[in-house]
């Protein structure tokens, strides 16, 4: 019975981190739409791969998407003055991200926050069939956040 029980022990310990390689193996599996929740206010994100095999993310829904005067939420923090004036249900968060097989990750780029109007470098991986884990970092400095993949 013991010996049975340290079997199945040994087996599972080995195939999580298998599961976990094999979730990360495809660079294309980034594409899709997910859920993301920052303290609350929930938005969603498109994932597309760009013509030069890069990925792309986009925001096309966010909760709380009119200004206190009814008006259309605009990304007015953005650093780029030339984009202040899209829609905050339209932003792209992340372009030019690139899958590395070695690593079982994405990077490559930087993700931008439209609540602060910074950008920041960013590693992904799915630590789960439908959870993708994005690092941000700057100057080592930095935060995870995890976005729910819907399809």
């Amino acid at each position: 019975m013991k010996k049975t029980i340290f079997t199945l022990i040994g087996a599972i310990m080995f195939a999580i981190p298998t599961f976990a390689q094999n979730i990360n193996k495809n660079g294309d599996e980034i594409i899709g739409e997910y859920l993301t929740d920052r303290g609350g206010s929930k938005s969603k994100v498109r994932v597309t791969k760009a013509e030069d095999g890069t990925y792309t993310a986009q925001l096309f829904w966010v909760q709380n998407p009119l200004d206190k005067n009814g008006n259309k939420r605009k990304d007015v923090k953005n650093p780029d003055k030339n984009l202040r004036n899209v829609d905050i249900d339209k932003v792209v968060v992340i372009k030019g991200l690139k899958f590395d097989k070695e690593e079982g990750e994405w990077n490559g780029t930087k993700i931008y926050d439209p609540s602060k109007g910074i950008r920041v470098d960013v590693e992904a991986e799915f630590v789960d069939a439908k959870k993708l884990k994005l690092f941000g970092n700057i100057w080592g400095i930095g935060t995870t956040i995890y976005w729910t993949k819907l399809k």
